[in-house]
């Protein structure tokens, strides 16, 4: 499949350029991914796959900061983050699309969605983090080993397991600098005291997908999330944790599709 990437300059009142690396594959209704703290690389493969099964157009931008991008000092935020992208949103012409996100990625989603954007068609949360839930709180994911994270993020850990040994000064680097962009934009708590009251303003139709081995925020936090948004569907993936388009991804094309059909509906 075709992909090409730009790099656009877009311009926000109150926090100024900031340079947004865009990937743009397939044609068709348009889906606006974006990616939660492991990267673009978490997200990217999916991406392929989503706009071959779904035949649609599926566009990931580089959160400032992430895969080595530059991070203006304007842009600092999740809020000031979606305010970037729902101005991205007029830089493509798109008049409507689908915005998704995964972890960071669906914070990122609901706060655009709270723009009020007639831009944004639908909103669709896949383990997404951003409120306070008492009693399920996120975990402390700067505290936690590799080893940890991957027990943490999913279902069968073993298969993706990542040994620090085995990888570049490049990609030490590269991980190094998602975490500390994510430092920046989510905090140590990846936490809006004041985003669960104001997801009651999302106007769009919306689903949240959960993975049901999810330790990073369980089953109870994704059906808080769901359940603060009018009109909102929660669906349980099975067998899948943190991160289902790398654990599952079939599973979550099949669950996207029966929401947002797209071409091939």
């Amino acid at each position: 499949m075709s992909v090409t990437t730009t790099t656009y300059q877009v311009t926000v009142e109150g926090i100024g350029t900031v340079p947004v690396t865009v990937s743009d594959r397939g044609s068709g209704p348009a889906f606006v991914l974006l990616h939660g703290g492991a990267g673009p690389q978490s997200v990217t493969g999916f991406a392929d796959q989503l706009a071959e099964a779904l035949g649609a157009r599926v566009i990931v931008p580089v959160h400032p900061g992430f895969g080595g991008t530059p991070r203006p000092e304007g842009v600092h935020t999740v809020a000031g983050l979606a305010q970037v992208y729902v101005r991205l949103l007029a830089e493509l012409d798109l008049a409507s699309a689908t915005i998704a996100g995964n972890s960071m990625g669906g914070w990122i989603a609901a706060e655009m969605a709270l723009t009020g954007s007639p831009r944004i068609d639908r909103l669709l949360l896949v383990d997404a983090v951003g409120i306070e839930v008492s009693g399920h709180p996120v975990v402390d994911f700067f505290s936690l080993s590799l080893d940890q994270v991957a027990e943490f993020s999913y279902h069968d850990p073993d298969k993706f397991r990542i040994d620090p040994a085995t990888m570049s000064p490049q990609q030490q680097a590269a991980m190094a600098g998602n975490r500390a962009a994510l430092a920046v934009y989510a905090g140590t708590q990846m936490l809006d005291r004041g985003l669960l009251a104001r997801l009651g303003q999302v106007s769009v139709p919306t689903v949240v997908l959960w993975g049901d081995s999810d330790q990073i925020a369980d089953a109870d936090y994704g059906r808080a999330y769901a359940a603060a948004i009018p009109g909102a569907r929660f669906q349980l993936l099975p067998a899948t944790g943190h991160v289902p388009q790398i654990e599952t991804p079939d599973q979550l094309i099949a669950a996207i599709g029966d929401f947002a059909p797209a071409g091939r509906g």
